[in-house]
């Protein structure tokens, strides 16, 4: 495994929509049942597309040897007033699980969504998935009370997502409302 120090991570600007998109379609093709898009649906998708995508939140790839290892998306969480930044669309490759990618990622994630005036980060966890609830709560998210349906087809009918939440900064404030 390579160690965490040659992992770069970049944010990506509306000009970079190329990059996202081939790391965007390579995540769908991986983990198809992490996603609610389909990789036929997002090929499909123009331009004009790609670069709005990349105006309404904030892209993250993480780089190893400049080949993209990972990404993930930062925004406002629904509902929060802003006050809540929302971490998803996190994605690994295969190759590079277990080597830091994700710590980074979600560091660099909180990071930004702290410079942007959040007081909280939101990450949603399927509640079946033991390992991603166990890794939120390695980074310091900790569980709450709301719950959603799996925003993706799975096979238990009925299965949910939990909503995790990381303070942020030095006035972690209440508990947000979603």
């Amino acid at each position: 495994m390579n160690a965490t120090n040659d992992i770069t991570v970049r944010p990506l600007g509306e000009d970079d929509w190329q990059d996202y998109r081939s790391v965007r379609l390579a995540a769908l093709r991986e983990s198809p049942e992490a996603f609610v898009a389909t990789v036929e649906q997002e090929e499909a998708y123009d331009e004009d597309f790609w670069r709005e995508r990349m105006q309404r939140s904030a892209r993250l790839v993480a780089e190893r040897a400049g080949d993209a290892v990972g990404v993930v998306s930062v925004g406002a969480a629904k509902g929060s007033e802003n006050a809540a930044g929302e971490l998803f669309g996190l994605w690994v490759r295969p190759e590079a699980r277990g080597s830091g990618v994700a710590t980074r990622l979600v560091k660099d994630g909180a990071s930004l969504a702290a410079q942007r005036g959040h007081t909280h980060l939101v990450y949603w966890v399927g509640t079946e998935n033991g390992r991603a609830v166990a890794f939120a709560s390695g980074m310091g998210f900790r569980p709450t009370d709301y719950r959603r349906p799996m925003g993706v087809v799975s096979e238990e009918d009925g299965e949910e997502e939990i909503a995790m939440v990381l303070p942020l900064g030095s006035d972690n404030g209440p508990l947000l409302r979603l």
